[in-house]
C-alpha cells in the first residue's frame, strides 16, 4: 500500500512537471523508481533496468492521450510520423537489449549524464535553431532509430531528442511536438514489450512484476499522472514558468549528481 501511495504522489508530480514545462515524466520518474526500487531492497543488478521499463510503460496511456489531444487541432503530420516509425521501433527494441546487457553502475551514469545536460539546456533556456536540413527516408529512418535507441535506453518518451531534430528539419515547433508525441508511442510500446520478455525469466525479479515492468509502481503512476498532465499544461499559461524551469534545472542537475555518486 506504502509503494501506490508513493508512486500516486510521483505519478501526479510527473504528470504536472510534463504539463508544465513539456518535459516527459521520465526525467522525474527513472531517479524516483531508483530510489524506490533501493527502499525495497530490488537485486541492484536489476534495479536501474527495472526503474528504465517501468518509466517507459507509464508513456504509453499518456502518450495515447496527447497524441488525441494534438490530432484534434491537425497539428500531427502523420505521413512524418510514418517515416519515423520503422527507425523508432527498431531502435527502440535495440535500446532495451542494451540496457539488459549493460551493468547497473553503466546504465545509472548514462542515465545522470543525461539529467546533466537536460538541466544544463533547460538553464540556458536554449532553443534549438532551424536549418537546411531535408528529412528524406534515409534521413528519417536513421534518426528514428538513434531516437529510439536512447528513448528506450533512458525510459524516456524521447520528446527532448525528437523535437530538436524536428525543428532542425524546419517543421514550426508546434507541429514538431505533435509528431515527437505521436512518436513516443511506438517508442513506448516497442521498448516494454522488449523489457517484459528480456526479464521474463529473471530469477531478481518482483512477483508483481512482468519481465523488467513494475506492475504496482506502474498502476499508481498512470494513475495520477494522466490525470495531472493537463492541470500542468493549464497552469503554464497562468505561472512563471521561464523562472520556474530555472529552478527545476537546478534540481534535476543535483539529481544528476547524486545519481553519478550513487
Amino acid at each position: 500500500m506504502e509503494i501506490l501511495v508513493l508512486c500516486l504522489i510521483f505519478g501526479a508530480l510527473a504528470g504536472l512537471i510534463a504539463g508544465l514545462f513539456g518535459l516527459g515524466g521520465g526525467v522525474v520518474l527513472v531517479p524516483f523508481l531508483m530510489w524506490l526500487f533501493n527502499r525495497e531492497g530490488f537485486s541492484y543488478d536489476t534495479l536501474m533496468v527495472t526503474a528504465v521499463a517501468t518509466s517507459l510503460a507509464t508513456i504509453i496511456p499518456t502518450s495515447i492521450s496527447s497524441i488525441f489531444a494534438h490530432h484534434k487541432r491537425d497539428a500531427v503530420i502523420w505521413r512524418i510520423v510514418f517515416r519515423m516509425v520503422p527507425g523508432i521501433l527498431v531502435g527502440s527494441v535495440f535500446g532495451s537489449i542494451i540496457a539488459d546487457k549493460l551493468p547497473t553502475t553503466i546504465l545509472k551514469t548514462v542515465f545522470g549524464i543525461y539529467l546533466l545536460l537536460v538541466s544544463v539546456q533547460m538553464f540556458l533556456q536554449a532553443a534549438p535553431k532551424a536549418q537546411n536540413l531535408t528529412l528524406s527516408n534515409p534521413v528519417a529512418s536513421s534518426a528514428g532509430s538513434a531516437i529510439g535507441v536512447l528513448s528506450s535506453l533512458l525510459g524516456i518518451g524521447g520528446g527532448s531528442l525528437t523535437v530538436p531534430f524536428l525543428f532542425k528539419c524546419q517543421f514550426p515547433m508546434r507541429n514538431a511536438v505533435a509528431i515527437s508525441s505521436a512518436c513516443g508511442l511506438p517508442i513506448a510500446v516497442a521498448g516494454t514489450v522488449s523489457y517484459m520478455l528480456l526479464g521474463w525469466n529473471v530469477e531478481d525479479a518482483s512477483e508483481w512484476s512482468m519481465g523488467y515492468v513494475y506492475l504496482p509502481a506502474f498502476g499508481g503512476i498512470v494513475a495520477s499522472s494522466i490525470f495531472l498532465a493537463p492541470v500542468g499544461a493549464k497552469m503554464a499559461h497562468s505561472l512563471p514558468t521561464e523562472k520556474l524551469k530555472r529552478f527545476f534545472a537546478v534540481f534535476l542537475f543535483f539529481v544528476g549528481i547524486k545519481i553519478l555518486w550513487w
